[in-house]
């Protein structure tokens, strides 16, 4: 009998891979949510208020929003290595502009544009991960990418914005430019080419939107994940007014939050390679549930401490599961579903923190808005059974006419 030895340069190469899209991930990450913590001072470097300020975080949502759909469209006879090296390239540029930006006008197109390769670089970074693995791997694959992001929560988001506020508000956008090369030439030498097939067009991507299934994936994503920004986007207030956290300790419950995000990431990979569809409603029963306890936990301190890790991990969950289902019933059209998931989790932010703020607003307490989060994922499990329903009466056609 003979052995067989494993192809350990095979599941190095994917590692690899996998970690050069990560890095890309974590300098995404770091860029999008580092501008929150820096609004004072890059008010006062462009000479602007504080809450015109904020426009500049709104400039790259909506660069999120409309680069993911229409570069991955625009983008589908182009190589996905190739066009993952342009993302990260105008990613870079993006950042470089904001670095020297010196007014409000050239900042805010500065930002629109770093935003616009987030979607579709984490869309098609999940579609050419899955690509190098088996089958039941897929979701985990996924995860290995996505994972960058939260870790950017827990590492890249405090050190860019300590550097911010110890040396200016321009040095975190110029780290964050040196990430995206760094990601370009991990890219570069790390992942391996990806021809383009003669059949692969803008139709075939654009098919994706005809299909029921996918605007129903979108739709669990937008409707779910509302309920987790409701309460997120309030999480300093929530955790000063009731936790009694100082503001400074308010740093401390962020990177429990990513810490939860990390792990829900991870084990989200694994289940959703289990049981896809189980896994999106089990994370979503989570999420309604810590989002309906978390006004409670939140009045003592290590309650919160629960609540905020729990609602890390629950939401992040959904993620792996969420990208890989997007890719399974978009079938030609992968690429910009996988793409177009990233666009409606920003839509899911604007959502949850409107209704967040309708509530506050209302006169109730900052216990309201995980309250209004739950009836958000509670909705975003309702559309996930009728999608998994839609599933079920689609095989049950097909075996009744064959």
């Amino acid at each position: 009998m003979t052995s067989v030895t494993p192809d350990r340069s095979g599941a190095r190469h994917v590692g690899l891979a996998l970690l050069a899209l990560a890095i890309g991930g974590f300098a995404i990450g770091t860029t999008e949510f580092v501008t929150m913590g820096l609004l004072p001072q890059i008010a006062d470097g462009v000479d602007i208020s504080i809450p015109t300020a904020g426009h500049v975080v709104a400039a790259y949502a909506i660069g999120v929003v409309v680069g993911a759909p229409v570069i991955a469209a625009l983008g589908a006879r182009t190589g996905r290595k190739r066009l993952l090296l342009g993302l990260m390239g105008l990613f870079v540029l993006g950042n470089v502009l904001s670095a020297v930006a010196t007014s409000y006008e050239v900042l805010m197109a500065a930002r629109f544009i770093t935003g616009l390769p987030h979607g579709a670089f984490f869309g098609i970074g999940a579609v050419v991960g899955a690509s190098m693995v088996p089958a039941g791997k897929r979701a985990w694959a996924v995860s290995m990418i996505m994972v960058g992001l939260p870790v950017a929560n827990i590492v890249g988001v405090p050190v860019t914005t300590l550097l911010g506020q110890e040396f200016g508000w321009q040095l975190p956008f110029v780290a964050v430019g040196v990430l995206g090369l760094l990601t370009l030439v991990a890219v570069w030498f790390w992942v391996a080419p990806q021809p383009v097939g003669n059949d692969v067009n803008i139709r075939r991507e654009l098919s994706a939107l005809a299909k029921p299934q996918v605007w129903m994936a979108l739709l669990v994503g937008m409707v779910g994940f509302g309920g987790m920004f409701a309460t997120y986007s309030f999480i300093t207030p929530t955790m000063t007014d009731l936790a009694g956290f100082s503001e400074a300790a308010v740093t401390i419950v962020l990177a429990v939050y990513g810490v939860g995000m990390t792990g829900g990431t991870l084990v989200g990979g694994r289940l959703a390679d289990r049981a896809l569809m189980p896994s999106l409603y089990g994370g979503l029963v989570a999420v309604t549930v810590v989002l309906t306890t978390f006004g409670w936990l939140a009045h003592s301190k290590a309650g919160a401490l629960v609540a905020v890790f729990a609602l890390g991990f629950s939401a992040s969950i959904l993620i792996p599961a969420l990208q890989t289902r997007l890719m399974d019933v978009a079938h030609e059209g992968q690429s910009l579903a996988a793409s177009l998931n990233h666009s409606t989790l920003n839509v899911a932010n604007a959502l949850g923190a409107w209704l967040g703020s309708v509530v506050l607003a209302a006169g109730y307490g900052y216990e309201w808005p995980s309250r209004v989060g739950a009836a958000l994922a509670v909705a975003g499990l309702v559309l996930a059974l009728v999608s998994g329903r839609m599933d079920r009466r689609t095989g049950e056609l097909v075996e009744a006419r064959s």
